[in-house]
C-alpha cells in the first residue's frame, strides 16, 4: 500500500474526529489521540502531530466548538444538540478532574516506575542503583518511598535525580520513566530534560514510556538514546474504580489502562534481554554524536538543525549549511 501524503493524512483526520464526536458527543484530545492515533485500522491511524492543527482548523472554521473546563480542552460538533453537550461534559470533566488529581497521578506515576523496578531487579545481569524500598509494607493507596541516586562516578544532578540508574552491558545506564497519556516527541522538554541528567552524569540515557513517536526512535536513537514503549498506562490498584471509567469506550475511551504495578512480559524481557546488549553500541552513538545531542537538549540548536546535521553525518556529508529534512522529520508542528 502507498505511503499517504500529509494532505491525505489531514483528511483522514478530519472525517475521524468527525465521526468520533459524533458517536461520543464530547471527547477530550487524549481521546481523540486514543481512537484515532492509537487505535482502527493501521491505514487509518493519524498521528497526534496531524491530528492537533487539523483539530484547530476545525475550530477555526466553526465546524468544531472548544469548550475550556476542568483543565481541559473539550470538544464538540457546532450542530450537537447543546442539552447533550452540557449533560456529557457534566460526565466526563468530573472523571478527567480526578484522573489529573495530585494524588492519583502521582500514584499513576509510581504504578510504571514500580514496574520498571520490579523488571530491573528480575533480570540477569542488570543492577539497579537505589530504588524502591517499602513495596511489601503497605497497599498503594499510599505513596512508597524511592532512594534517588542523586551522584556518580563524582558527578552531580545535584537537587534532581533519574528515576533509575543502573549498571547493564558493562556500563551504566540512566532510566527515565514516563506513564503519561501524550506521545512523545524530539521536541518535548521532558526528554530533553532526562537526556540531559543523564548527559551529567555520563550514564546512557533510557527512556520507558506509553507511546513515543518514530522520529524519537530515528532521530535521538542515531544519537544513542535508548527507548521502550509499553503501549499501556499503568494504574495503581486503589484507583481501580477510576480507572474502569476513563477505560469506558464511551467515556474517556482510554482502553490500553491496565491496574497493576507488575512488569508485563514485554517490560521485563526489554530489561532482561533486550537492554545489556543495546548499551554498548549506544555508547558508541554518544560518543559519535553526543556533540549535537547535547547542544539540542540544552536548546542551544533548533530541531531542524540537530536532525539535518544528525542525518548528514550518518551519510558522511559536510554538515554545514541549509538542513532541511527528507518531509518526514520537516512536516512535525511543533507549536
Amino acid at each position: 500500500m502507498a505511503t499517504l501524503n500529509r494532505k491525505e493524512r489531514e483528511e483522514i483526520a478530519a472525517r475521524r474526529i468527525v465521526r468520533v464526536l459524533q458517536a461520543q458527543t464530547v471527547a477530550n484530545l487524549r481521546t481523540l489521540e486514543q481512537k484515532i492515533a492509537d487505535a482502527g485500522p493501521s491505514p487509518l491511524r493519524v498521528d497526534p502531530h496531524i491530528l492537533t492543527p487539523v483539530k484547530a482548523s476545525l475550530i477555526k472554521s466553526g465546524r468544531l466548538v472548544q469548550v475550556d473546563q476542568a483543565n481541559a480542552q473539550w470538544l464538540h460538533l457546532d450542530d450537537e444538540n447543546p442539552e447533550k453537550v452540557a449533560a456529557r461534559l457534566a460526565t466526563l470533566k468530573g472523571i478527567w478532574a480526578e484522573f489529573v488529581s495530585q494524588k492519583v497521578s502521582r500514584r499513576t506515576g509510581q504504578a510504571l516506575e514500580i514496574g520498571v523496578f520490579r523488571a530491573i531487579l528480575a533480570a540477569d545481569g542488570v543492577m539497579p542503583f537505589g530504588g524502591f524500598l517499602d513495596l511489601d509494607t503497605h497497599d498503594d493507596d499510599k505513596l512508597f518511598s524511592k532512594n534517588e541516586i542523586h551522584t556518580l562516578n563524582g558527578r552531580s544532578l545535584g537537587k534532581l535525580a533519574l528515576d533509575f540508574i543502573v549498571a547493564a552491558g558493562g556500563d551504566h545506564c540512566g532510566v527515565e520513566v514516563k506513564n503519561t497519556r501524550p506521545w512523545f516527541y524530539p521536541h518535548d522538554q521532558e526528554l530533553k530534560d532526562a537526556i540531559r541528567k543523564a548527559r551529567t552524569l555520563d550514564v546512557v540515557p533510557v527512556l520507558v514510556a506509553r507511546r513515543i513517536h518514530f522520529t524519537v526512535f530515528k532521530v535521538l536513537g542515531a544519537c544513542g538514546v535508548i527507548l521502550h514503549q509499553t503501549f499501556n498506562q499503568l494504574m495503581a490498584k486503589a484507583d481501580t474504580d477510576l480507572a474502569d471509567k476513563a477505560r469506558e469506550k464511551t467515556l474517556l475511551g482510554y482502553h490500553d489502562i491496565r491496574v497493576s504495578n507488575a512488569a508485563d512480559a514485554r517490560l521485563s524481557r526489554f530489561f532482561s534481554v533486550n537492554l545489556p546488549p543495546l548499551v554498548g553500541p549506544a555508547r558508541q552513538k554518544l560518543a559519535d554524536y553526543g556533540d549535537l545531542l547535547d547542544a539540542y537538549v540544552t536548546n542551544e540548536m533548533a530541531y531542524d538543525e540537530f536532525a539535518g546535521r544528525v542525518r548528514r553525518r550518518q551519510q558522511g556529508l559536510p554538515e554545514d549549511g541549509d538542513w532541511p529534512d527528507d518531509g518526514t522529520q520537516a512536516e512535525i508542528d511543533f507549536d
